[in-house]
């Protein structure tokens, strides 16, 4: 009897939804993070969760940029928060008010990758790569590109430029004071 209650539990909490709150974006960081205010006033970098956009140097990155900037400014967003990366950013899947998911249509528009190394939910991550083979098949934005590079294959290329260094160790530097407050 206790293991049947123990499963059933476990099937509730497995199947709850994510914790939930509402926003509006402050700046656009990037093609896949943005920064909004939670409810305390505090500031809180919001990463993308399943999906990885150009850098800024890179081919495509301003054009992602900007159609985030376009999908996410002057609207209030529905965050749900699905972990934290080393950098201490929130990872997050992002709705519009009508439920259109932020991190789909950034795929969708060919303006973003599947982040298969980290994106695990089955259920999420079967919609992005389906409307990333969509992007591909209709070469839309960085699909337009005959061999287009992904971010993290770009930025293990360059992670030894300065330009490139010098911000990865700031945000080091943050997470780990971070961390050490919250410890």
């Amino acid at each position: 009897m206790r293991t049947i209650l123990l499963l059933l539990a476990l099937a509730v909490a497995l199947q709850a939804p994510a914790l939930a709150w509402e926003s509006r974006a402050k700046s656009v960081r990037d093609g896949d993070s943005i920064n909004v205010t939670n409810a305390d006033g505090v500031q809180v970098n919001i990463r993308l969760y399943g999906v990885d956009a150009p850098e800024a140097k890179q081919a495509y990155g301003i054009q992602a940029r900007k159609r985030l900037a376009q999908l996410v400014s002057r609207r209030l967003l529905r965050i749900e928060n699905v972990d934290t990366d080393r950098y201490g950013r929130t990872v997050a899947l992002v709705r519009l008010g009508d439920g259109t998911l932020v991190n789909e249509e950034m795929v969708r528009s060919g303006l973003a990758w599947v982040y298969g190394q980290y994106c695990q939910r089955v259920d999420i991550c079967a919609r992005l790569r389906q409307a990333e083979a969509e992007a591909g098949s209709a070469g839309r934005g960085l699909w337009a590109d005959p061999r287009p590079v992904p971010p993290w294959e770009w930025r293990r290329r360059h992670k030894t430029e300065e330009w490139y260094a010098g911000p990865v160790r700031a945000m080091k530097t943050i997470a780990r004071k971070v961390r050490g407050i919250i410890r």
